[in-house]
């Protein structure tokens, strides 16, 4: 019988310290900006700025530290009112939680019950909960608006800083897009560790009508140049979610060398080399012609030259970490190069690429005669070869993606779904639809929206 009682007093007890402490959650929880008019007698809520016949259509907003079983448990008190989700989304930064759930009830189950659960089970659990009525013509409105076109605003370097993002934010501002999610794709970053290969990327989700893409993609590289960092700017497609096909060239994209230029140095004619190379990735005269004016003066050089050049050619920060990564996941690879197989092949052994399409040296008697075999492969014939590959493993020119650094390198850039200059001179940069300056050749896995936990599987 005593304890009867003692149960009883604890059931008042907690009924009263209930009421209590719900009238201070509805001082804090309802001001005047939510349209709420609120009687803490008899907990009324005035909703007749959101009353509709047959539903009511309510926002809620939940901030705080994240903890194991929050969405459960808001969900399950929506779930004993009968609520219908219309949309749901989190975000978590430092554990701190901003959840957003759209619901709709219908009007004549009163939203007051439902929306006081909500506050109390709220302060339960340590968070702010703040309701917003939306209309139905205003959710129609955004209903409506889900068709509109979509594009993915990728920024990129070694560390992103305020600036960087405020004025590629301006830019999206000022077309009147608008932002739907924000998204870190690189790892957390230590202030205190040192990093060997520092990185940031964060990726935009955007959403309207662009009417001048060329204006957007000008913008954006102003925004690069000034501020040293890289803007890359996609069409959000089936395809940008569906690339199959990565072309690279070799020379200063795969490896951090111009191979011909090494092999000149070895052969003493180094400056005469390297003078027609830059000259030619410049687009200042045609590639066929430097190229054979740059063999002819490779007359003689020994086979084990090559040999050695080739066991030490300097792989691109990144290549590794790329290749890995585009293997794992069912990409097909090819180098589609203006250097030479001799090279490519090793390349290809090495990081396991699938195809290669290069010039071919002529080799006589352990020399080089100064000559090659077949047909140059110059700009135009890398942007065959990438029409061959794609056309052979069944995949649309739109699922390809081609990365160069030199002028023989655009047109397989401009052809490809995705043409991404890299480290590239800055004739290729103002063509290519993409470029990546600031870190390594890794960096197109962020472009494809890969995060660092879907790239480093084994760490």
């Amino acid at each position: 019988m005593g304890q009867t009682k003692c149960s009883r007093s604890k059931i008042v007890l907690k009924s009263k310290l209930r009421k209590y402490f719900l009238s201070r959650i509805l001082e804090n929880y309802f001001p005047i900006s939510f349209y709420f008019s609120v009687s803490l007698m008899n907990l009324a809520v005035d909703l007749k700025t959101y009353s509709y016949m047959e539903k009511e259509i309510i926002l809620l907003n939940i901030s705080g530290q994240d903890k194991p079983g929050l969405t459960s448990s808001l969900t399950n008190v929506l779930a004993s009112y009968g609520a219908k989700i219309l949309d749901i989304g989190q975000a978590n930064i430092h554990d701190t939680l901003s959840l957003g759930i759209l619901f709709e009830i219908k009007a004549k189950s009163n939203s007051a019950p439902v929306l006081k659960d909500l506050l109390f089970k709220a302060y339960e659990l340590g968070i702010t909960a703040k309701f917003r009525p939306i209309t139905l013509e205003r959710y129609e409105k955004w209903v409506n608006s889900q068709g509109k076109n979509r594009y993915i605003v990728t920024i990129l370097g070694e560390k992103l800083a305020a600036e960087q993002i405020s004025a590629v934010t301006d830019v999206i501002s000022n077309l009147n897009l608008n932002i739907d999610a924000i998204k870190r794709l690189t790892g957390r970053l230590s202030l205190v560790d040192e990093v060997d290969y520092a990185r940031a990327c964060v990726q935009l989700s955007i959403r309207g009508e662009i009417k001048d893409k060329a204006y957007v993609t000008e913008a954006f590289m102003k925004i690069s140049q000034q501020l040293d960092v890289d803007i890359a700017f996609q069409e959000d497609n089936i395809y940008r979610r569906n690339r199959r096909l990565v072309c690279f060239d070799m020379d200063s994209t795969l490896i951090q060398t111009e191979v011909i230029d090494e092999l000149a140095e070895l052969a003493g004619v180094g400056a005469q080399v390297k003078a027609i190379t830059e000259s030619a990735m410049q687009g200042e005269i045609d590639f066929n012609e430097s190229f054979k004016k740059r063999m002819a003066l490779l007359e003689g050089l020994s086979e084990e030259v090559l040999q050695k050049v080739a066991k030490n050619l300097p792989i691109t920060k990144g290549a590794h970490r790329l290749i890995k990564t585009l293997k794992s996941y069912g990409f097909k690879t090819a180098i589609l190069s203006g250097g030479f197989t001799y090279f490519g092949h090793y390349l290809q052994k090495e990081l396991g690429i699938d195809y290669v399409y290069a010039n071919q040296l002529e080799i006589k008697n352990g020399a080089l005669t100064g000559g090659y075999l077949g047909e140059i492969v110059d700009g135009n014939k890398k942007a065959e070869f990438l029409k061959e590959i794609a056309k052979q493993e069944n995949i649309d020119i739109a699922q390809t993606i081609a990365v160069g650094d030199g002028a023989n390198d655009l047109p397989m850039l401009n052809l490809a779904g995705l043409g991404i200059a890299f480290h590239a001179k800055p004739k290729v940069k103002e063509n290519a639809q993409s470029s990546i300056s600031s870190i390594g050749l890794d960096g197109v896995l962020y472009l494809l929206g890969y995060h660092d936990r879907y790239i480093d599987l084994e760490a």
